[in-house]
């Protein structure tokens, strides 16, 4: 999978946090539809510091099939959906034709 992470930031984490997920800006595992800080880089244990990727491109698992193009928003798992009434975390810069693929996603602030 290839991505062009610019800015990736120490986080500990507060909660068990999985690779390819989103992660919340106190390092536990995102609200539903809410803000994020990023993306971890890999499975980090509570209380261990984990990379998370803040600013550019990260790869990211989907939740549902997600068309190439579309604004993705997070569920309380980390994992994306297409957005409908969130706060915007993303562009799916590929598609994802079923829950559990990994897709590259262009990271928006929020």
């Amino acid at each position: 999978m290839q991505y062009r992470d610019i800015l990736t930031l120490p986080v500990l984490a507060a909660a068990a946090l999985t690779a390819c997920r989103f992660v919340s800006p106190t390092g536990t595992l995102p609200t539903a539809a809410g803000n994020t800080l990023g993306v971890a880089l890999s499975d980090t244990a509570s209380g261990e510091t984990g990379s998370v990727i803040t600013l550019g491109t990260a790869p990211v698992e989907a939740s549902a099939a997600i068309a190439k193009g579309a604004a993705v928003e997070v569920i309380a798992d980390g994992r994306i959906v297409t957005k409908d009434a969130g706060v915007t975390v993303g562009r799916a810069l590929q598609a994802a034709t079923a829950a559990g693929q990994i897709i590259e996603v262009l990271l928006v602030a929020n």
